[in-house]
């Protein structure tokens, strides 16, 4: 399956992994509107390629990313923001049916904290910070920030970050459950977890997902009902025969069997 062309994300295929870099490094990967379509872009292809389970996203250089290509932004207006409605390429993420685990290191700032947090899980290098500093220039995440954080750690919690634009080191924002791990070698983590993932089963990944998003907004019986749903779905797929069979007869299953015929 054919990649969009890529000015400022580097993309590869390994195994059943597909990886995405953040390659703007000379702006410590600062996001600006091409560079987050490409990295959506990126995604998409990825979401729809049958022959990748998992996508990782990390950056080149210095950072994961020190937040939003403020130049980019000086000049606009409230109406201008809103003909080019630039987060609509933002809410494509939330689209992404497989899992994205972020390996992130350096500055995770503003637009780059709110792409971490749109990820499924989050390693960090220990020397790693986090944080919205919007507030420093006037105005206040848009990406989806405020909601992410907040449901994450709760409001108050959340407001004291948002409201100070405090940069939070990586043993803190593990601590809060904001990431997964500090580690010291994100690389191999993020590729060893990658590569776990690889090996499941890619259907029972996609709803395992999308029942846990469903959990964050819906009532405890509705998300139930959706988890029951999704349940019942995956005993249509080769992959649940191949599971159940495989632990009746004492061996490791082989999923994904369908998808490399």
């Amino acid at each position: 399956m054919s990649m969009p062309t890529q000015q400022y994300v580097k993309t590869e295929t390994v195994g059943r992994i597909g990886r995405i870099r953040l390659d703007r490094t000379a702006r410590y990967n600062a996001l600006n509107r091409t560079m987050v379509r490409e990295i959506v872009e990126a995604m998409e292809t990825f979401d729809r390629d049958d022959r990748v389970t998992v996508i990782v996203l990390t950056g080149n250089g210095k950072s994961f990313s020190a937040g939003a290509d403020i130049e980019e932004m000086l000049e606009a207006t409230p109406i201008s923001m809103e003909l080019l409605d630039p987060f609509a390429d933002w809410d494509r993420i939330s689209r992404i049916k497989k899992p994205i685990i972020a390996g992130v290191h350096g500055f995770v700032l503003g637009g780059g904290f709110e792409l971490a947090l749109a990820c499924d899980l989050i390693y960090a290098d220990p020397a790693t910070q986090f944080g919205f500093p919007e507030v420093g220039l006037g105005v206040m995440p848009g990406a989806g920030g405020t909601q992410r954080l907040t449901k994450c750690i709760g409001r108050t919690r959340a407001l004291e970050w948002l409201f100070t634009g405090d940069r939070m080191q990586a043993d803190e924002a593990e601590r809060l459950g904001i990431i997964n791990r500090v580690t010291t070698d994100v690389e191999a983590t993020v590729l060893a977890m990658a590569e776990r993932l690889s090996n499941q089963p890619s259907m029972a990944l996609r709803l395992i997902k999308d029942a846990a998003n469903k959990a964050v907004d819906l009532s405890l019986q509705d998300g139930m009902e959706h988890e029951r749903r999704n349940f019942y779905l995956l005993f249509a797929t080769a992959d649940q025969t191949e599971g159940m069979q495989a632990f009746l007869e004492k061996r490791p299953p082989i999923f994904n069997q369908q998808e490399q015929e």
